[in-house]
Protein backbone atom coordinates (compact mmCIF):
# COMPACT_ATOMS: atom_id res chain seq x y z
CA UNK A 1 0.00 0.00 0.00
CA UNK A 2 2.63 2.29 0.13
CA UNK A 3 3.81 5.17 3.10
CA UNK A 4 1.06 7.30 4.01
CA UNK A 5 1.77 11.59 4.42
CA UNK A 6 0.46 14.20 6.18
CA UNK A 7 -2.02 16.81 4.58
CA UNK A 8 0.64 19.82 4.95
CA UNK A 9 4.56 19.06 4.68
CA UNK A 10 7.60 21.59 5.31
CA UNK A 11 11.15 19.94 4.57
CA UNK A 12 10.68 16.42 5.06
CA UNK A 13 12.62 13.56 2.69
CA UNK A 14 10.26 11.26 1.07
CA UNK A 15 13.67 9.57 -0.93
CA UNK A 16 12.58 6.54 -1.98
CA UNK A 17 8.91 6.39 -0.72
CA UNK A 18 6.63 4.26 -2.01
CA UNK A 19 3.57 6.57 -3.08
CA UNK A 20 2.28 4.14 -5.89
CA UNK A 21 -1.16 4.18 -6.52
CA UNK A 22 -2.29 6.79 -4.18
CA UNK A 23 -4.58 9.36 -4.05
CA UNK A 24 -3.71 12.84 -2.64
CA UNK A 25 -6.24 16.05 -2.66
CA UNK A 26 -5.92 19.26 -1.07
CA UNK A 27 -2.23 18.75 0.26
CA UNK A 28 0.76 21.28 0.13
CA UNK A 29 4.36 20.15 0.43
CA UNK A 30 6.82 23.13 0.81
CA UNK A 31 11.15 22.10 0.12
CA UNK A 32 10.42 18.15 0.45
CA UNK A 33 13.19 15.57 -1.28
CA UNK A 34 10.97 12.99 -3.23
CA UNK A 35 14.33 11.71 -4.66
CA UNK A 36 13.49 7.73 -6.26
CA UNK A 37 10.32 7.86 -5.05
CA UNK A 38 8.27 5.45 -5.96
CA UNK A 39 5.24 7.70 -7.30
CA UNK A 40 3.85 5.68 -10.30
CA UNK A 41 0.00 6.36 -11.16
CA UNK A 42 -0.43 8.84 -8.04
CA UNK A 43 -3.47 11.03 -8.35
CA UNK A 44 -3.46 14.15 -6.89
CA UNK A 45 -6.19 17.10 -7.28
CA UNK A 46 -5.76 20.26 -6.05
CA UNK A 47 -2.11 20.17 -4.38
CA UNK A 48 0.44 22.29 -4.22
CA UNK A 49 4.71 21.32 -4.13
CA UNK A 50 6.56 24.30 -3.95
CA UNK A 51 10.49 24.33 -4.38
CA UNK A 52 10.65 20.36 -4.13
CA UNK A 53 13.21 17.91 -5.43
CA UNK A 54 11.50 14.68 -7.56
CA UNK A 55 14.93 13.80 -8.92
CA UNK A 56 15.38 10.27 -10.28
CA UNK A 57 11.38 9.95 -9.17
CA UNK A 58 9.06 7.37 -11.03
CA UNK A 59 5.95 9.79 -11.63
CA UNK A 60 4.64 7.43 -14.86
CA UNK A 61 1.38 6.83 -15.43
CA UNK A 62 0.51 9.58 -12.98
CA UNK A 63 -2.20 12.03 -12.96
CA UNK A 64 -2.56 15.69 -11.56
CA UNK A 65 -5.81 18.27 -12.08
CA UNK A 66 -5.48 21.52 -10.10
CA UNK A 67 -2.03 20.91 -9.26
CA UNK A 68 0.90 23.41 -8.87
CA UNK A 69 4.33 22.77 -8.79
CA UNK A 70 5.76 25.85 -8.40
CA UNK A 71 9.89 26.51 -8.98
CA UNK A 72 10.66 22.33 -8.15
CA UNK A 73 13.47 20.15 -9.63
CA UNK A 74 13.13 17.46 -12.16
CA UNK A 75 16.34 15.87 -12.44
CA UNK A 76 16.00 12.08 -14.98
CA UNK A 77 12.48 12.06 -13.63
CA UNK A 78 10.20 9.84 -15.70
CA UNK A 79 6.93 11.81 -16.17
CA UNK A 80 6.29 9.39 -19.46
CA UNK A 81 2.28 8.42 -19.80
CA UNK A 82 1.24 11.03 -17.03
CA UNK A 83 -1.82 13.48 -17.26
CA UNK A 84 -1.56 17.22 -16.15
CA UNK A 85 -4.54 19.07 -16.33
CA UNK A 86 -5.46 22.90 -15.49
CA UNK A 87 -2.04 22.56 -13.29
CA UNK A 88 1.04 24.81 -13.14
CA UNK A 89 4.64 24.16 -13.65
CA UNK A 90 5.74 27.91 -13.09
CA UNK A 91 9.86 28.24 -12.96
CA UNK A 92 10.28 24.52 -12.52
CA UNK A 93 13.26 22.78 -14.29
CA UNK A 94 12.86 19.71 -16.04
CA UNK A 95 16.36 17.94 -17.58
CA UNK A 96 17.38 14.36 -18.86
CA UNK A 97 13.59 13.09 -18.05
CA UNK A 98 11.75 10.72 -20.16
CA UNK A 99 8.65 12.80 -20.65
CA UNK A 100 6.78 10.98 -23.84
CA UNK A 101 3.69 10.60 -24.28
CA UNK A 102 3.35 13.81 -21.85
CA UNK A 103 -0.17 14.93 -22.44
CA UNK A 104 -1.06 18.45 -21.15
CA UNK A 105 -4.17 19.95 -21.09
CA UNK A 106 -4.34 24.01 -19.69
CA UNK A 107 -0.70 23.91 -17.92
CA UNK A 108 0.81 26.59 -17.12
CA UNK A 109 4.67 26.57 -18.48
CA UNK A 110 5.64 30.34 -17.70
CA UNK A 111 9.51 30.53 -17.01
CA UNK A 112 9.84 26.67 -17.02
CA UNK A 113 13.29 25.40 -17.87
CA UNK A 114 12.63 22.64 -20.67
CA UNK A 115 16.29 22.75 -22.33
CA UNK A 116 17.28 20.15 -25.03
CA UNK A 117 13.97 18.60 -23.66
CA UNK A 118 12.57 15.56 -26.04
CA UNK A 119 8.87 16.92 -26.93
CA UNK A 120 8.48 15.84 -30.14
CA UNK A 121 4.84 15.52 -30.99
CA UNK A 122 3.46 16.30 -28.13
CA UNK A 123 0.48 18.62 -27.94
CA UNK A 124 1.60 22.06 -26.31
CA UNK A 125 -1.65 24.15 -27.99
CA UNK A 126 -2.64 26.99 -26.47
CA UNK A 127 -0.30 26.79 -23.43
CA UNK A 128 1.69 29.41 -21.63
CA UNK A 129 4.92 28.87 -22.33
CA UNK A 130 6.29 32.71 -21.97
CA UNK A 131 9.92 33.49 -20.83
CA UNK A 132 10.28 29.60 -20.72
CA UNK A 133 13.84 28.01 -22.03
CA UNK A 134 13.43 25.68 -24.81
CA UNK A 135 16.98 26.19 -25.96
CA UNK A 136 17.75 22.77 -27.94
CA UNK A 137 14.75 21.41 -27.41
CA UNK A 138 13.47 18.86 -29.61
CA UNK A 139 9.90 20.16 -30.38
CA UNK A 140 9.77 18.42 -34.14
CA UNK A 141 5.90 17.50 -34.83
CA UNK A 142 4.28 19.44 -32.31
CA UNK A 143 0.97 21.47 -31.87
CA UNK A 144 2.27 24.83 -30.41
CA UNK A 145 -0.90 26.28 -32.19
CA UNK A 146 -1.96 29.51 -30.07
CA UNK A 147 0.67 28.72 -27.60
CA UNK A 148 2.30 32.11 -26.32
CA UNK A 149 6.04 31.67 -26.75
CA UNK A 150 6.65 35.52 -25.93
CA UNK A 151 9.95 35.86 -24.49
CA UNK A 152 10.72 32.04 -24.95
CA UNK A 153 14.43 31.16 -25.47
CA UNK A 154 14.44 28.97 -28.99
CA UNK A 155 18.10 29.19 -29.79
CA UNK A 156 18.67 25.86 -31.92
CA UNK A 157 15.62 24.60 -31.05
CA UNK A 158 13.66 21.74 -33.44
CA UNK A 159 10.52 23.10 -34.28
CA UNK A 160 10.77 21.17 -38.00
CA UNK A 161 6.95 20.09 -38.78
CA UNK A 162 5.42 21.61 -36.05
CA UNK A 163 2.11 23.78 -36.08
CA UNK A 164 2.74 27.31 -35.01
CA UNK A 165 -0.35 28.82 -36.40
CA UNK A 166 -1.44 31.30 -33.83
CA UNK A 167 1.21 31.02 -31.86
CA UNK A 168 2.91 34.48 -30.43
CA UNK A 169 6.80 34.00 -31.08
CA UNK A 170 9.23 36.89 -31.10
CA UNK A 171 11.71 37.93 -33.51
CA UNK A 172 15.03 36.02 -31.93
CA UNK A 173 12.64 33.33 -32.02
CA UNK A 174 11.77 33.16 -35.36
CA UNK A 175 15.66 33.51 -35.97
CA UNK A 176 16.95 31.09 -33.80
CA UNK A 177 14.94 28.38 -34.03
CA UNK A 178 15.03 25.49 -36.84
CA UNK A 179 11.85 25.52 -38.53
CA UNK A 180 12.08 23.89 -41.65
CA UNK A 181 8.70 22.50 -43.03
CA UNK A 182 6.89 23.81 -39.76
CA UNK A 183 3.34 25.33 -40.25
CA UNK A 184 2.24 29.18 -39.54
CA UNK A 185 0.16 31.41 -40.58
CA UNK A 186 0.10 34.96 -42.95
CA UNK A 187 1.16 37.08 -39.74
CA UNK A 188 3.67 34.71 -38.54
CA UNK A 189 5.05 34.35 -41.91
CA UNK A 190 4.99 38.09 -42.40
CA UNK A 191 7.21 38.25 -38.92
CA UNK A 192 9.50 35.49 -40.25
CA UNK A 193 10.64 37.80 -42.70
CA UNK A 194 11.18 40.45 -41.63
CA UNK A 195 13.00 38.92 -39.04
CA UNK A 196 15.02 37.73 -41.91
CA UNK A 197 15.85 40.82 -43.20
CA UNK A 198 13.66 40.48 -45.89
CA UNK A 199 11.47 43.75 -47.03
CA UNK A 200 7.77 42.47 -47.37
CA UNK A 201 4.99 44.27 -49.57
CA UNK A 202 1.36 43.49 -49.02
CA UNK A 203 0.12 45.70 -51.08
CA UNK A 204 1.61 43.81 -54.32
Amino acid sequence: MGETVDEDVTGEDFSDAVFAGQEWAGRCFVSCRFTDADLRGLRTRGCRFADCDFTSADLGGSEHRATAFHTCTFQRTTLADSVLESCSLLGSTLSDCRLRPWTLREVDLRLVALGHADLRETVLAGLRLTEANLVRADLRGADLSGADLTGARLLGARLEGADLRGARLDADALVQARLSGARIDVDTAVRFAVANGLRVDLGA
